[in-house]
């Protein structure tokens, strides 16, 4: 019998691969069979290097997203491709009151827009071969709830959760999955400032009921099963991966 959490004979692109938990979804993704183009602005030399000491192979792809259009028109020149994560993301804090144009431009365009054009264009070239596939987007718990100081994060990730609410609407029945994580407390390169603040690291494991920050790894399980056949009958869900946090 086939293992319907396997992912052999797809090709998954995944953006902001370059560390985190991009990078944990394209070792994950490449583990589960798939062949990984590994996206990013940034150099994707340690996530290639990673997949090839696990006897694996990857290819990477120079994507920058502050521009969305031009990296959609790049995703349709890569050939047939079954699975997208719509993982990069930007963040900035400020108080609302001080907040930029410029910060606020810069976080919507890489956060929501470009997981908007990557998936469009993704869904033109799957309709075109006739064939479905899965999107994964990474939303956030900011998602559902407010934060503080980080106004236009927490505006795209309610963006990210309602395209993949509308995506699924209109693409479920022409076999595209489209769903969402919403990682919990999470140590990446985002998370590092309120790591490095004792109190407000304390009163985030306070309410973890997991009691730990996440890893990239945790998210990565995830994606794969969201991506994968199993989840075949899984259509518009954003799905938390949080520790228990929203359970609190």
């Amino acid at each position: 019998m086939t293992d319907p959490f396997r992912l052999d004979g797809r090709t998954a692109l995944v953006t902001g691969a370059n560390t985190g938990i991009g990078q944990a979804i394209a070792i994950a993704m490449a583990e589960a069979g798939a062949s990984v183009i590994a996206a990013a602005r940034s150099s994707l030399d340690q996530t290639l290097d990673l997949i090839a000491a696990r006897g694996l192979k990857a290819r990477g792809l120079n994507l920058p997203l502050d521009d969305p259009k031009p990296a959609a028109e790049t995703l349709l020149t890569l050939g047939p491709l079954d699975i997208l994560v719509n993982n990069a993301g930007i963040i900035r804090r400020a108080d609302s009151l001080d907040f930029t144009e410029a910060d606020w431009d810069a976080v919507i365009d890489v956060n929501l827009k470009a997981v908007f054009f990557l998936s469009q264009a993704f869904a033109r070239q799957a309709f075109a071969r006739k064939a479905g596939g899965a999107i994964v987007s990474i939303a956030s718990l900011l998602s559902f709830q407010g934060g503080i100081r980080v106004p236009s994060y927490t505006a795209s990730k309610h963006g990210v959760a309602g395209l993949t609410k509308v995506l699924a609407n209109e693409w479920a029945a022409k076999g595209i999955n489209v769903n969402a994580i919403a990682p919990g407390y999470i140590v990446t390169n985002n998370t590092e400032p309120l790591r490095a603040d004792p109190d407000r690291s304390k009163a985030i494991l306070d309410r973890i009921p997991a009691g730990r920050w996440g890893e990239p790894s945790d998210i990565a399980g995830a994606a794969v099963f969201l991506a994968s056949p199993a989840a075949r009958y899984i259509h518009g869900v954003i799905l938390p991966v949080d520790g228990g946090w929203l359970a609190r």
